[in-house]
This record gives C-alpha cells, sequence and structure tokens, in this order.
C-alpha cells in the first residue's frame, strides 16, 4: 500500500511539474477554442438574424414598390444599406428604388442608388447596376463617367452588353471607329447569333457606315 501511495505521489508531483511548464498554454489553447466555437455560433446567429431583418424591410419595400410609393420605397432601400448593407437584400432594394426614381424622373437619386450597388453590390447585380448607370449617364451625356463604369471588371457573361454600350457612349462622342470596334467585339461576344438583339447590334453598326 505504502509502494501504491508513493507511486501514486510521485505521479502528481509529476503532474504537477508538467501543468506548472505548460498549463498556461493548455489553457490558452482551450480558450481560444471554445471562443472560437463560440464565434462562430454567434456569426451564424448574427447572419440569420441580419437575414431575417433585411427580408422583412425589403417586403416592407416591394410591397411600397408595387403601391407605386416611391418615398417609401426611398425609406426601405435607406434603411437596407444602412442596417443591412452586406445583404443581398440592400442591393435588390437599391436597384428597385433606383428604377422607381428613373420613372418618377428623379435621376440624381436613381444615379445615387444605382452608384452604391455598383460600389457595394457583388456578382451580376453589381454588373447590372454599373450597365444601368452608365445607360442613364450616356442620356446625360456624361461620357466619361459612363465609360469609366463600363471600364470596370465584370462576369463574362456581361461582355456582350458592356461592349454594346460602351458603343453606344463613343458613337455618341463622335468617336466612329472606336464605336464601331466596340460593336464589332459585342457581336462576337453575343451567345445569340440569330436573335432581335443581334439585329439591332446589327444596325447600329451599319449606321456607322464603313470604315475609312
Amino acid at each position: 500500500m505504502a509502494h501504491y501511495d508513493l507511486e501514486e505521489q510521485e505521479q502528481i508531483d509529476s503532474l504537477k511539474t508538467w501543468w506548472k511548464l505548460y498549463g498556461n498554454l493548455v489553457t490558452g489553447v482551450v480558450l481560444a477554442a471554445s471562443l472560437a466555437v463560440v464565434g462562430w455560433q454567434g456569426w451564424n446567429w448574427y447572419k440569420g438574424s441580419q437575414a431575417a431583418g433585411a427580408a422583412a424591410v425589403y417586403g416592407v419595400l416591394e410591397r411600397a414598390a408595387g403601391a407605386g410609393d416611391t418615398q417609401k420605397v426611398k425609406a426601405a432601400a435607406g434603411e437596407l444599406a444602412e442596417k443591412y448593407g452586406r445583404t443581398l437584400y440592400a442591393s435588390l432594394g437599391a436597384m428597385v428604388a433606383a428604377r422607381q426614381s428613373f420613372d418618377a424622373g428623379d435621376l440624381k437619386t436613381a444615379k445615387t442608388q444605382l452608384g452604391w450597388v455598383a460600389e457595394n453590390g457583388k456578382d451580376e447585380i453589381r454588373d447590372l447596376a454599373r450597365l444601368r448607370l452608365a445607360a442613364v449617364q450616356l442620356d446625360e451625356q456624361a461620357y466619361d463617367e459612363a465609360l469609366k463604369q463600363l471600364d470596370s471588371s465584370h462576369a463574362p457573361a456581361f461582355d456582350a452588353r458592356f461592349a454594346e454600350l460602351r458603343g453606344d457612349v463613343l458613337s455618341a462622342q463622335g468617336k466612329k471607329a472606336e464605336a464601331r470596334a466596340a460593336y464589332r467585339a459585342a457581336m462576337d461576344k453575343m451567345a445569340d447569333k440569330q436573335g432581335a438583339s443581334r439585329e439591332l447590334l446589327q444596325q447600329k453598326l451599319d449606321s456607322l457606315g464603313e470604315a475609312a
């Protein structure tokens, strides 16, 4: 029994020594792991909460848009951008609000909303915002600003649309050779080789006349 107690005491002393050397490290690792788990769970909860809140506000915006309530649409879009700016709902809301503002003749607000999506949106919706913003700028004869939007990187699926609108801007500037090159690039990128969009593009190209 005494031998067992001695052996046990030696193990305890050995454990105490080990803990004195490495205890702080072990505690730190355990604490860090615990914080990581809690943080991950908290982040998932936060994202879920953000999505739910954004969806509710976007629902209000959609109903307001259906009723033609431009002011309520603008207010809801502003709330989405301010409180839920990282969600897809914020970009969608800004796009809807931009359309409402454009239809109401409020181009300044429409450009602001499209500009927000162009800066903060992601993927396809960002590219659509840049195209629409460039189109509004073309209407306003803000050609340099429009070309700046069209020079931005975008998904390959939008190559034809960016090139065609670039051709429209260059044509409006009287730069026929550059416009012609842009239209031809758009035709090369078009997936639909026989559709109405290609026919319209061909008409634009023909209107520029033959290359000198």
